[in-house]
């Protein structure tokens, strides 16, 4: 079994994650389904196949962990946090030990925020970027993609449009 490094997020037409309060009540689409794709994303199938979920610690902190039952969720922080049920905090090098995990076969979902993902561009180990773009202009916020990262080169696999919303899935050149 291959593991895989997947980006999997929505992102305002701007590039943005979340506004500047880290709200995401603009994450919808338009509600015209006139150029909506035959082909269908789904959330949960993808889900179905992933083995962790990483995430930092103000995802976790807004409780998103508790979303994922079915897989071992890793958190980035600063703090020494005690592992319980399938929570691991890291406070070392968080993109070290994802990649340990991928090397044994493990199908891994980075889950957000801008910073952890950043650490993982920066390094050049996501396997294939799912991004949605939301029919909307934010005009600031969170951006995806801070500055000063390497140039990847990508190749589209698929695309799938419902009510607006475009989700693209690329993989990475080699």
């Amino acid at each position: 079994m291959e593991g895989k490094i997947i980006l999997n997020l929505a992102m305002s037409l701007d590039g943005y994650i979340a506004d500047n309060e880290g709200g995401f009540d603009w994450i919808h689409g338009d509600g015209n389904s006139t150029l909506d794709t035959e082909n269908k994303w789904s959330y949960e199938e993808f889900l179905k196949d992933i083995d962790i979920v990483v995430m930092g610690s103000n995802c976790y902190k807004q409780e998103f962990h508790k979303d994922f039952k079915e897989q071992e969720v890793y958190i980035a922080t600063s703090k020494s946090i005690e592992n319980y049920e399938n929570y691991h905090f890291v406070n070392e090098n968080i993109v070290d030990t994802i990649l340990e995990l991928k090397n044994k076969g493990k199908k891994v979902f980075l889950f957000g925020g801008g910073i952890l993902i950043d650490s993982f561009v920066k390094r050049n180990v996501i396997d294939e970027y799912i991004i949605g773009i939301i029919p909307t202009i934010l005009g600031n916020g969170r951006k995806l993609f801070l500055e000063n990262n390497p140039k990847i080169d990508l190749t589209l696999k698929n695309y799938f449009v419902e009510e607006g919303t475009v989700i693209m899935v690329y993989s990475k050149i080699d």
